[in-house]
């Protein structure tokens, strides 16, 4: 992105920022959150920048709690740096521009044709287009694309629109025909036997056999080709190319794992060709030429730990990729890696921020953060990233040489989704932005504005103080989706507040607090003590529908969170702090910074507190339970209290024989190099047994 952009015109103020309410509109009496308040909000997601950059198309869920059901429809709302009507009418939601554009049985995954002419989706298991009227921002009759046996999902366009790469469930001996057809079929004949079948019991010989909440079965994900009127099928990684492995690699929300170079005639994807991929994350990045005859797929990254989210550079000269060093551990950190194509050269972008916190001259230092997500800015030379810090998730910009950082946190918040936009000849970043006290909406901001990456000192030349560093006033973006603006004007919501405290071993330590409805300072109140799961993971200032802050605060509690060792945003030594270590500085931790807002906030009732956590979360709590009696109630959900126990029912058992490995903190002279497994240990003194030392029970 160009530093000589100019500045976008000041519209904050003429925003409805997140959590105001329409412009103009009455006092309204604000009450707390309900679960049912939680479950009618509009879930917005997914925003895709049409090719005039004039709309943009983005998912909206809809939970029904009558139903039991979540709906998917594709929205639209006009991308413009134009003020919002100062006005709304609740009777007519599209005086802000939004409006559904969809309206079967639940559409997702829209994407723009790059000549702007048709937006691919998914509907009824299949890929659909339909007809774009840009001037309008309508479409037209859907067309279905694919007709394949299992499904088919997640298709996007080749950059001369067309042909499409998606995403289906195949048989991998099936994909051993040459024609589609036959392979088609294949897979037909068995999932028709399957169902005849009565017997429904299925025999699992290896791992893996499940992902989280639903089983693999006996198919496969395979990538697949498709022109765009939905003839020459193709199956681009047959058991041939990827024997028995998922392609792309199955990925709780992380980023797509197949891509399409500028040129439509090459693609990248990801896989993981290790012979127990139960045991591994060695996702690899290849890379495979379409009409070329006799091509093979070519392995691009170089690392033994995980490779995913391939994307090229817009004018094709690079592949980027994140990539973690360290093998069998999933919570190592992702770095930014680019591949040289005319080179064949893999390197690591080396990101480099200048540290203000002292006056003089700046000192550089390596980013030490998770890249998240990532996408090429138009000109090829610079990336924009996301990654958490301190309980945000801010915006980052890089060179592709990792020298020229800058770092877009004014706006704070968890943002996600990011893309830029030149917009009447200015540069603006558009993506979805939450806070603890707001769900997502679309929103699109002045990157120039945001940045924080330089700050300011007052220095006082009468006094030999210290130089004093002047906080950058926040920034708020436009807004461009207000689908919850009706009910959010209801509620009496809290911003989050943040404290740090010293933890275990003298280490600095964040917490968060969220007070109550009606809140009193002069009152006493309960409070509950939520413990994030992980362990790699964070509080912060960010929206969920599961463990929600404010529904917690609602019922009259101050809600305390704390980011102990393990949690991510602090740095990877942070991280690894936890490993083999579960129950011992991140319990410490916990206890301490719980220990100062009983100190530091006067309104916390210490003799009426609960613990609640889930996953890791439920796990420490079932060691609290065990190692105190401060809590007057505990929760725990899906929680470890057995892990040699545990290490038999995994499903990823890299996760376990990374997590329990023996350390310095359990008697070893170094960390074990080997897997750790609960039979290795079992011979030694419990202390000496990540298994048994760290078990609740």
């Amino acid at each position: 992105m160009k530093r000589s952009v100019a500045a976008l015109v000041c519209l904050a103020a003429c925003a409805v920022w997140l959590g105001q309410g329409a412009p103009g509109a009455g006092a309204v009496a604000k009450r707390p959150m309900t679960f049912a308040d939680l479950m009618a909000m509009k879930r917005v997601s997914d925003p895709q920048i049409s090719p005039s950059g004039k709309w943009v198309l983005f998912s909206v869920t809809e939970v029904s709690l009558e139903k039991n059901s979540k709906v998917n429809h594709l929205w639209v709302v006009p991308l413009n740096l134009e003020p919002m009507s100062q006005k709304r009418d609740m009777g007519h939601p599209d005086v802000y521009g939004e409006r559904q554009v969809t309206s079967n049985t639940g559409e997702s995954f829209g994407r723009f044709s790059p000549d702007g002419k048709f937006v691919l989706l998914t509907m009824k298991d299949q890929v659909y287009r339909m007809p774009w009227n840009e001037a309008a921002g309508t479409l037209g009759e859907a067309v279905q694309v694919t007709h394949v046996a299992g499904g088919a999902d997640g298709a996007i366009w080749s950059p001369d629109s067309k042909r499409l790469l998606f995403v289906a469930d195949v048989y991998p001996e099936c994909s051993e025909h040459a024609d589609w057809s036959a392979e088609d079929a294949c897979d037909q004949a068995k999932d028709d036997a399957a169902a005849a079948n009565p017997v429904k019991a299925q025999l699992f010989t290896g791992l893996l056999y499940r992902h989280w909440d639903h089983f693999t079965g006996l198919k496969r994900s395979h990538v697949l080709v498709v022109n765009a009127d939905g003839s020459g099928v193709r199956d681009l990684t047959p058991r041939s190319a990827v024997g028995d492995a998922e392609t792309p690699t199955f990925s709780l929300g992380g980023p797509l794992g197949y891509a399409w170079a500028p040129d439509s005639h090459e693609i990248a994807y990801v896989t993981n060709l290790d012979p127990v991929p139960a045991a591994s994350t060695n996702n690899d990045v290849f890379t495979l030429r379409l009409d070329e005859a006799g091509a093979e797929a070519v392995k691009v990254s170089t690392s033994l730990g995980s490779d995913d989210g391939p994307q090229y550079s817009p004018d094709g000269k690079w592949l980027a990729f994140r990539s973690q060093k360290r093998a069998g551990y999933e919570s190592d950190r992702f770095r930014l890696m680019l591949f040289d194509r005319s080179r064949k050269i893999t390197s690591e972008v080396e990101l480099t921020l200048k540290d203000y916190s002292e006056p003089g001259r700046p000192k550089e230092i390596g980013l030490d953060r998770w890249v998240d997500e990532f996408t090429w800015v138009g000109d090829s030379h610079h990336i924009l990233f996301v990654a958490g810090d301190r309980g945000d998730a801010p915006i980052y910009e890089t060179n592709i040489t990792g020298d020229d950082l800058h770092r877009w946190g004014k706006a704070r918040g968890e943002w996600s989704e990011v893309s830029d936009v030149l917009l009447h000849g200015r540069t603006a970043v558009v993506g979805t932005l939450v806070h603890a006290d707001h769900p997502a909406e679309i929103v699109v901001a002045d990157p120039l504005r945001m940045d924080d990456s330089v700050r300011t000192f007052s220095v006082d030349l009468s006094h030999s103080g210290p130089a004093e560093e002047t906080a950058p006033p926040p920034f708020e973006p436009l807004v461009r989706s207000h689908l919850n603006d009706e009910i959010m004007s209801q509620l009496d919501l809290s911003p989050l507040a943040s404290y740090w405290f010293t933890g275990a071993e003298g280490i600095k330590v964040q917490g968060f607090i969220v007070k109550p409805p009606n809140f009193d300072p002069s009152k006493k109140y309960p409070v509950k003590f939520l413990i994030h799961g992980g362990p790699q993971g964070a509080w912060g200032d960010a929206w969920s529908y599961r463990w929600n802050a404010e529904l917690m605060a609602a019922s009259g509690y101050v809600v305390v969170m704390v980011n102990p060792r393990g949690s991510t945003g602090y740095g990877q030594a942070f991280i690894d702090g936890v490993n083999g270590d579960w129950g011992g500085k991140a319990y410490v931790d916990l206890m301490k910074v719980l220990d100062a807002a009983e100190q530091q906030f006067p309104f916390i009732d210490k003799d009426r507190e609960c613990a609640l956590g889930a996953s890791y979360g439920g796990f420490m709590a079932n060691w609290i339970l065990t190692h105190t009696n401060r809590f007057k109630c505990i929760v725990t959900h899906d929680g470890m209290y057995n892990p040699a126990a545990a290490y038999g029912d995994t499903e990823e058992m890299w996760f376990n024989e990374w997590e329990f490995r023996r350390g310095p903190v359990t008697g070893a002279a170094k960390w074990d190099p080997e897997p750790a497994q609960p039979w290795r240990y079992a011979s030694l003194p419990a202390e000496q047994d990540p298994f048994r030392k760290w078990s609740p029970a």
